[in-house]
């Protein structure tokens, strides 16, 4: 059992009949969409753990998923929003699991194959969970799985960043964005970043080398060459996409990360007759990833930025601010109150 939960925590944190309250989508649409009800209580199977979510943050892939993108086509209504959580475990799949009531853990849900982290209690898979940061709060903890997943996949994974390199992060401010500048930046590379002005010296504070003010310069015109784009914007605002095909290196990689961003991407690289790569990104959920960054954080190579914290009865607030496209970092909803 952890430091911080008791057994009388414990037994207060267990689940009071067959239910859960959680956030769902009752359909496509604005945040009317939204509700705060009571759904089943997730099934736990096999290597399945039920944890007791604290928190959990709001990502643009859940907005796009409320308005009809994103995942909505594999979804059924209603549907428990949420891919990222950190909380503290209250059943264990046996007796000698790695992970035993008390423990406090993080965690990326596989959505919609799992019902989503917005609830009271999630069921997860043993394999995507790994232990709480100890220099993070729950709040802070809850803001990171799915963001920072992404951006490790994208600059460790596939990106296989290194010394040596030079990389361009498109909406360094963003949840994704501030985590790859920092993996990049740890990694060796040379980091040129995209955001507002307001967001400049911040991003230069966790490792920009050069930060591009995409509202007043064009930064292809500002910028030398990069060996890796990583895109977090797509052709959906200003061709960012397309107009990153001109700042790669002959042999050099763009990786589009949101999901429908940028369909005509492979064609563009074909007709660009350039010897150039390009992968879209699909997450996979791996605690052994989750550890990793968990010792990051405790040794003070990454931090989180949380821009936002909402109760769970506040949740269309939380989405209105995601889908402004403005915040700095990440926002989180608080499932303690």
């Amino acid at each position: 059992m952890s430091e911080t939960t008791t057994a009388t925590d414990l037994d207060a944190l267990q689940p009071a009949g067959d239910h859960t309250r959680a956030l769902v989508a009752t359909g496509v649409g604005g945040t009317e969409v939204l509700d705060v009800t009571d759904m089943p209580l997730p099934p736990v199977a096999n290597s399945d753990l039920l944890v007791r979510v604290f928190a959990s943050g709001v990502n643009p892939i859940e907005v796009k998923t409320r308005r009809g993108q994103g995942m909505s086509a594999l979804v059924t209504h209603p549907f428990v929003l949420g891919g990222e959580f950190a909380g503290v475990v209250v059943r264990a799949p046996y007796e000698l699991c790695e992970f035993q009531p008390g423990d406090e853990v993080w965690g990326m849900l596989l959505s919609p194959h799992y019902q989503g982290s917005q609830a009271d209690f999630v069921s997860v898979p043993l394999q995507s969970i790994a232990r709480k940061p100890k220099s993070l709060s729950m709040i802070e903890a809850g803001a990171v799985p799915l963001a920072a997943l992404t951006a490790w996949w994208a600059v460790v994974e596939v990106g296989r960043v290194h010394t040596g390199q030079r990389v361009l992060i498109h909406a360094g401010a963003g949840g994704v964005g501030h985590f790859a500048v920092q993996l990049a930046h740890f990694y060796g590379a040379e980091v040129v970043t995209t955001a507002s002005e307001r967001n400049h010296e911040w991003l230069r504070s966790l490792g920009a080398d050069q930060v591009v003010d995409y509202r007043n310069e064009r930064f292809e015109e500002v910028i030398e060459p990069v060996d890796v784009v990583i895109d977090l914007i797509g052709n959906v605002a200003d061709d960012t996409g397309s107009r990153s095909l001109k700042v790669l290196l002959d042999g050099g990689l763009v990786i589009n990360v949101p999901t429908g961003s940028w369909p005509t991407m492979h064609d563009e690289v074909a007709a660009a007759d350039r010897d150039l790569k390009a992968t879209g990104l699909k997450l996979s959920p791996e605690g052994r990833i989750l550890t990793t960054l968990a010792q990051l954080f405790d040794q003070g190579d990454l931090q989180v930025h949380v821009d936002a914290v909402y109760p769970l009865a506040e949740a269309a607030a939380a989405h209105e601010r995601v889908e402004s496209g403005h915040t700095r970092g990440k926002v989180v909803l608080d499932l303690r109150v």
